[in-house]
């Protein structure tokens, strides 16, 4: 299954949603006008892993199935995934890590690789 297929399958459709390069995927909670451009503003801003504050901060939820991982943020609306077998060992620490590591490089990139609306794919 495809990166947009698996947050496709985690996300319903419930709200527009926008998927970086490396897996970390940014939900509109109030979208308005480009949702490419709102949603690289939100990660430049809030994705970035800065030592010794809340930026560091994550939280690992297992998927159903093999699904692999979300890693979570200080920032509900943005969260990452990890497939199975990307990390190099399966703890908790190891797997954040490493999804934290993702979001920063998403937020520092900042490549944009799928716009799904509400109404569906753009």
């Amino acid at each position: 299954m495809s990166e947009a297929g698996v947050w496709r399958a985690i996300l319903t459709g419930a709200r527009p949603w926008v998927l970086f390069e490396h897996g970390t995927c940014v939900v509109l909670t109030e979208p308005e006008g480009d949702l490419a451009h709102q949603a690289t503003e939100l990660l430049r801003t809030f994705g970035p892993v800065r030592g010794g504050g809340a930026a560091g901060d994550f939280g690992v939820i297992t998927l159903d199935e093999g699904g692999g991982w979300l890693v979570t943020s200080y920032r509900p609306d943005v969260l990452t995934h990890v497939a199975p077998g990307e990390p190099p060992a399966e703890s908790d620490v190891t797997i954040g890590l490493f999804g934290r590591s993702k979001r920063h490089r998403d937020a520092t990139e900042l490549h944009v690789v799928h716009v799904e609306d509400v109404a569906g794919p753009a």
